[in-house]
């Protein structure tokens, strides 16, 4: 200590500049010179500040921008599937043509009979042969969803559910569930992959009857099919059959319930209906607007629910189109039982 004293000292005497000890700033390593000249050491605790701020910014900066890559790596690709939609949807177009041109149901399930005759042969190579397998992915493939590239293609499933349809339902019924499976299916798809993530998933089981749901729908898949099955029975009924001109209707606007529904009640059936009819007083007009809201509602609610069904391995281009009009030609055989 007392030698570097007097060196300070002498140096002090002679006019040499002092190198003052104070002026070493830590936080860069200066030795607090500046061209000669003793540096301030105020001076250098601001400028360290300012550094830290700056620097502070850019690391929040950067870390932002990480951020941000992160999220864009994570985010889902959303695969719209339009080529296929478009296939889907264009079924429900044909349907409602066939139908107001007075198409032959006889012609057409024959015609997709065929279809089913050549398509499952077909399948079966494809999913047995490499070489058919990419000839077939080649051709077709743009419509496929990867899944059924290890299983049956949901073509067969499809024509399988609208044949069903034809041969067991009344041809308006047959022709409204076709067109929510086109349809409605279609717009569950959409608005699910679209607002899905917004909202909550279906609960496990329906209130009513406890039916499973699947734990993949959505709620807005569910709104947006209930919404397009209840418009599809509304403006088939209300106006499109009408309209073709085809007699023996399930519902028309004048009469309510069709005269099937009235008339193929035996038995106890018939008797049971007649005693519903005596307590309502001789039962209760089905036609009119409140009788197409309420068809439009139970076809709404009956699509939404169909669509959503977990029912295991079984594919809804079968389920949907079968379920759906076996439940309106029950709510049909229900009106059968009130209408006047």
């Amino acid at each position: 200590m007392t030698i570097r004293r007097h060196k300070r000292e002498d140096s002090s005497a002679r006019g040499e500049p002092a190198h003052g000890v104070n002026g070493i700033n830590g936080a860069n390593g200066v030795n607090g010179l500046t061209n000669g000249h003793v540096a301030n050491g105020d001076g250098h605790e601001a400028d360290a500040k300012s550094n830290g701020v700056v620097n502070g910014k850019k690391v929040d900066r950067e870390m932002k921008e990480a951020k941000e890559k992160v999220e864009k790596v994570e985010k889902v690709v959303v695969d719209w599937e339009i080529p296929r939609k478009a296939l889907h949807s264009s079924i429900g177009f044909m349907t409602i043509y066939l139908y107001t041109s007075h198409g032959s149901p006889d012609k057409v399930v024959i015609a997709l009979s065929a279809a089913l005759a050549a398509l499952v042969p077909i399948d079966i190579l494809r999913l047995n042969v490499p070489w058919a397998e990419r000839a077939f992915e080649k051709c077709v493939g743009l419509f496929m969803r990867e899944s059924e590239k290890n299983s049956s293609n949901g073509v067969i499933w499809y024509l399988l559910g609208a044949d069903l349809c034809l041969l067991a339902l009344p041809l308006d019924l047959a022709v409204v569930s076709i067109v929510i499976l086109s349809w409605a299916d279609t717009a569950a798809s959409t608005i699910g992959r679209l607002w899905g993530p917004y909202t909550k998933a279906l609960p496990q089981r329906t209130p009513v009857l406890r039916l499973p749901l699947a734990p993949r729908k959505s709620r807005a898949g569910f709104a947006a099919a209930c919404v397009t099955g209840g418009v599809i029975a509304v403006g088939f009924w209300g106006w499109v059959a009408p309209a073709s001109g085809r007699l023996g209707a399930s519902w028309t606007f004048e009469n309510g319930v069709g005269e099937f529904f009235r008339t193929s009640q035996v038995g106890a059936m018939a008797a049971a209906g007649e005693k519903v009819r005596e307590v309502l007083g001789g039962g209760v007009s089905t036609g009119g607007w409140i009788g197409l809201v309420v068809i439009g509602v139970v076809a709404g609610l009956v699509s939404g629910v169909a669509e959503a069904l977990d029912l295991g391995s079984w594919d809804d281009n079968l389920t949907l189109p079968v379920i759906a009009g076996s439940c309106l030609w029950i709510f049909f055989k229900v009106l059968g039982f009130v209408s006047s």
